[in-house]
């Protein structure tokens, strides 16, 4: 996983009655990484047709920095979020090597 930007994907089904108390541990956990140096961004999300559902999407400059970021105090909080989950998140750790935007649609629109 060496090399390039990690991003990091967690989705935890919340049992509704616990959702207040994960948003609100997960909305200051946010509030704390946005302003690490080495995170690129940090964005918080509810589902809409599963409403038990909510995903965390870190972007971190490579995989040394969400290494320390995983051991921190801050990340033990989020660690505690997920066990209110009912049954196993799905956690994901992909590196980017390579990231476009919509000049990959104009490209691939252009050609025949």
């Amino acid at each position: 996983m060496e090399g390039g930007k990690v991003r990091s994907t967690i989705r935890m089904l919340i049992p509704l009655g616990q959702q207040t108390e994960a948003l609100e541990i997960l909305g200051n956990v946010h509030s704390q990484i946005e302003f690490e140096p080495n995170c690129i961004s940090t964005r918080l999300y509810r589902g809409v047709d599963e409403v038990r559902a909510i995903m965390v999407e870190e972007l971190w400059k490579s995989y040394a920095d969400i290494q320390r970021h995983l051991k921190s105090d801050v990340y033990q909080r989020l660690l505690m979020v997920i066990e209110m989950a009912e049954e196993p998140p799905d956690i994901r750790f992909e590196t980017i090597m390579h990231a476009g935007g919509v000049e990959v649609i104009e490209e691939a629109r252009k050609q025949s």
